[in-house]
């Protein structure tokens, strides 16, 4: 950062400075108008490798992410098996 640009709430031309700022405030003081941040939490799970490389491949070959095909699956997967619990 170059001494012509300013962080906006700081005002503060390093990121040593600015650092020292946000050691000694409180973002909430501070109201930026800008939107909340979605935040999304995740969890790993162990897939065998061979399982893994296969759906790597049928992902692809969809032109889905490999997260984006397991989670399609598993949401297809739960439903089937909360229609046949309720049934």
């Amino acid at each position: 950062m170059d001494a012509s640009n300013r962080s906006s709430i700081s005002q503060a031309t390093t990121l040593a400075e600015i650092g020292a700022f946000w050691d000694t405030h409180d973002f909430t003081d501070y109201d930026t108008d800008s939107p909340d941040v979605d935040v999304t939490f995740r969890r790993s799970i162990a897939v065998e490798l061979k399982l893994f490389e296969a759906i790597e491949q049928e992902a692809q070959s969809r032109g889905v992410s490999t997260e984006t095909l397991i989670n399609l699956w598993l949401q297809q997967k739960l439903m089937e098996e909360t229609q046949d619990f309720a049934a």
